[in-house]
C-alpha cells in the first residue's frame, strides 16, 4: 500500500509516503525567508520520490517563532521565496504542503512571547505573557492571511500545528490552558482557539487541510487519544481532511514508552473512533513497518522526519525492500 496512490479533494499523491515537517533553523538572518538550503533541502525529497514534503513550521507571526532563524510567512514579502520553493517541489513530481505555527510558550525570539496562560514551559523558559482576546484575535487573522500566502505561494496543503506544546496545544491542553474567559475552562471552551483558526483558514483555503495534534499529554491530568476522538470529530465535521497524529511535548517530560511506530496506535483509535483520515509519525524507519501500518488500516498516509534526513532516497529502499517497481527520475535511470 505504499506506492498506491491517496486522493484528497482535488489532489492525488503519487504515493503514501510523507515528509514530516521538521525546522532547519536554517534562515541566514531574522527574516524567515527561504534561503539556497531550503531550495536544495526540500526539492532532493521530491527526486528522491516522497509523495508529500511538509514545509517545516513556518511562523503566522514573528513572536510566534520557535527561533530566530525559522521560516516564516507573516509578511507578504515571504511570498516570493515559497513560490520558487514549490515550484521547484512540483517539477520533480511530488507535492507540497506547509506546517502554519505559532510556538506560542516555547518562542525562543527576543521581546514578549505569548500563551494562553502565563506558565513557563520549564525552569529555562520564560514565563509568558497570557493572551487578551485582542492577541487571540489576531492570532486568528494571522493564521487565515498565511493561509491566503500559502494558496498564493501554490503549496498544496496546509496542516495547522496544533501539537508538541505550541501555540494552539497549549490551549488544548488543562496543563497549560488555566483560563476562564470563551478560551478555556472546559473542553469545550478550549478548542475554541482550534475551531476559530480552522474556520478563519478555511475562508482563504479550499485544499486539503491536516492538523498535526499530540494525541496524548503523558500526565495524569492532561489530555488522552479518548479525548482527542472527541475532537478529531470536531474537525472533522469542520472539513479537515486528515489527523497527523503524534503525542507528547506540552511538558517536558518524555513518553514513557518509546518504540517504533509507538505512536500508530492513537492514530489507529482516531481512524476508527472518529471516521477521520489519519496519518502516522514517530520512529518509522523500515519499509516494513510503514506497509503494515497502511496495511491493517492504523493510517492512510505515513509520515517520516528524521528518517528522511539520512536518506533522501528512502522511497528507493522502501520499494526494493517491498519488492515495488519505482520508476526514477528520468535522469537517475542509469544508476536507479
Amino acid at each position: 500500500m505504499l506506492f498506491t496512490s491517496y486522493t484528497m479533494k482535488e489532489l492525488t499523491l503519487k504515493n503514501r509516503i510523507v515528509m514530516s515537517p521538521m525546522c532547519m533553523y536554517a534562515c541566514d538572518d531574522e527574516s524567515g525567508r527561504v534561503n539556497n538550503w531550503h531550495k536544495v533541502h526540500y526539492p532532493s525529497r521530491a527526486v528522491g520520490q516522497v509523495g508529500l514534503i511538509i514545509v517545516e513550521a513556518t511562523a503566522v507571526t514573528p513572536q510566534g517563532r520557535i527561533s530566530a532563524q525559522d521560516l516564516g510567512i507573516w509578511s507578504d514579502e515571504h511570498v516570493e521565496g515559497l513560490k520558487e520553493l514549490t515550484s521547484l517541489v512540483h517539477s520533480q513530481g511530488a507535492h507540497i504542503g506547509i506546517q502554519l505555527a505559532h510556538a506560542g510558550r516555547k518562542a525562543l525570539v527576543e521581546g514578549p512571547i505569548l500563551a494562553p496562560s502565563a506558565i513557563p514551559f520549564d525552569e529555562k523558559h520564560r514565563t509568558p505573557e497570557a493572551m487578551t482576546e485582542q492577541h487571540i484575535a489576531e492570532t486568528i487573522t494571522a493564521f487565515a492571511e498565511a493561509a491566503r500566502r500559502a494558496k498564493e505561494a501554490g503549496f498544496d496543503v496546509i496542516e495547522l500545528h496544533a501539537a508538541h506544546g505550541y501555540l494552539i496545544n497549549e490551549f488544548l491542553s488543562p496543563l497549560t490552558n488555566k483560563r476562564t474567559d470563551a478560551y478555556g475552562g472546559d473542553k469545550d471552551r478550549r478548542y475554541q482557539l482550534l475551531n476559530d483558526v480552522i474556520d478563519a483558514v478555511k475562508q482563504q483555503w479550499s485544499g486539503p487541510l491536516f492538523v498535526r495534534i499530540s494525541a496524548h499529554d503523558y500526565h495524569p491530568e492532561g489530555l488522552t487519544p479518548d479525548d482527542y476522538v472527541d475532537y478529531a470529530r470536531r474537525m472533522k465535521a469542520q472539513g479537515v481532511d486528515l489527523i497527523d497524529v503524534s503525542s507528547g511535548a506540552v511538558l517536558p517530560a518524555v513518553p514513557p514508552n518509546i518504540y517504533p511506530g509507538f505512536q500508530a496506535a492513537y492514530a489507529a483509535q482516531l481512524r476508527k473512533e472518529a471516521e477521520v483520515a489519519t496519518g502516522a509519525v514517530g520512529i518509522i524507519t523500515q519499509p516494513e513497518l510503514a506497509e503494515s501500518i497502511l496495511a491493517s488500516g492504523q493510517a492512510d498516509l505515513v509520515l517520516l522526519g528524521r528518517e528522511l534526513l539520512r536518506d533522501p532516497y528512502w522511497p528507493r529502499t522502501a520499494a526494493k525492500q517491498l519488492g515495488v517497481t519505482l520508476e526514477p527520475p528520468k535522469s537517475y535511470n542509469r544508476g536507479w
